[in-house]
């Protein structure tokens, strides 16, 4: 698959993991999470599968390393940290203040990763000033 392919697909699926991320944070503090059927527990794995392989991909097509590119490696870093936050806002977080806490802190998260890959540099409020 093309590189321009790839992206499109990659920023795609960036788009509907967070959207989903966020309304099933929201049905969180609603207390109707646990209501809204299997569909919850399926999709989002399903397309953050796709986003993770795209991103794979991608940094293959594109000969991008982790260890060559400090803001691939802030990326990476900054997503583990992103699915241990959401894991706790929507599953593990055991108050209400807990999983808002997490839910808050994974979408800040979420924007640090994106400016990252907008910039591609590990400290983007840098890159912002320029």
């Amino acid at each position: 698959m093309e590189a321009v392919l790839l992206k499109h697909l990659h920023i795609s699926c960036v788009a509907l993991s967070y959207s989903l991320f966020f309304v099933r944070g929201v049905w969180m503090l609603r207390g109707t999470l646990a209501q809204q059927g299997r569909w919850v527990r399926i999709v989002p794995h399903v397309i953050d599968s796709v986003l993770l392989g795209s991103a794979v991909a991608l940094a293959v097509q594109l000969g991008i390393s982790p260890m060559s590119a400090p803001w691939l490696l802030a990326k990476i870093v900054a997503l583990l940290l992103y699915i241990a936050l959401g894991a706790v806002a929507l599953k593990r977080g055991t108050t209400q203040r807990i999983r808002l806490a997490a839910w808050l802190a994974a979408q800040a998260v979420f924007f640090y990763i994106v400016s990252v890959a907008v910039t591609h540099d590990p400290a983007p409020w840098h890159a912002m000033g320029d």
